[in-house]
């Protein structure tokens, strides 16, 4: 179980670092964007080493990539800013 949780956080760190750098404009720093796809991976892999039981190595990773890149899409800004009509941009 510990291999299973220090691998779900480094595949959280590799995702954090792959959106870093692919999306470097959309997300906000890396003192966020790092712990958030961490915790976000570690919380996939208990989620599913609860679900399917310990012995599933090959499930428990994947269980923390989905839900590690669910978290770090979370932490998306939209792409430009919106513009505002109607009774809102009068103010």
């Amino acid at each position: 179980m510990i291999w299973e949780s220090i691998g779900s956080v480094v595949i959280g760190l590799a995702l954090s670092w792959a959106a870093l750098h692919v999306l470097p404009g959309r997300l906000p720093s890396a003192r966020a964007v790092y712990p958030a796809g961490a915790l976000g991976a570690l919380f996939g892999a208990y989620l599913a080493d609860g679900v399917l039981y310990s012995g599933h190595a090959e499930a428990t990773a994947v269980g923390a990539l989905v839900v590690g890149a669910v978290t770090l899409s979370l932490l998306l800004r939209p792409r430009g800013r919106r513009r505002i009509t109607g009774p809102a941009a009068t103010r």
